[in-house]
């Protein structure tokens, strides 16, 4: 963190909350993927270092042509990100597999924030 902060002076850090505990404890801003699109857009700052998928960062740079944005380190890939593509969506809701069950008092926490993911993008 200290090094892009170094080389980005002047720039707010917002990272995914996933991120490594002394990361997000040093970050200026912890959000969602959804709360980073919403938080470029609205934001008066014009620098920012980006801790999350570096997928992410054309995207933020094309829907906010006026600000900078910095990825915290090179060769940010979520694993886990690239693991699920298209053909295995596909196959997914095709076959409906893998059927996945979870106890009932742990979806019915689990729907609370995937509710709000969804009203917030």
């Amino acid at each position: 963190m200290a090094a892009a902060r170094a080389a980005h002076p002047g720039a707010v850090v917002m990272v995914h909350p996933e991120c490594r505990p002394d990361v997000v404890k040093t970050a200026d801003y912890v959000f969602s993927t959804g709360g980073m699109i919403r938080f470029a857009r609205e934001t008066a700052h014009q620098k920012i270092i980006v801790g999350t998928e570096m997928g992410l960062i054309y995207r933020l740079q094309k829907e906010n042509p006026g600000k900078q944005f910095f990825l915290l380190a090179q060769g940010l890939i979520c694993p886990n990100m690239k693991f699920t593509n298209l053909e295995k969506v596909y196959i997914a809701l095709e076959t409906l597999q893998p059927r996945i069950t979870v106890p009932r008092p742990v979806r019915d926490l689990a729907r609370i924030p995937l509710e709000r993911m969804l009203v917030a993008v």
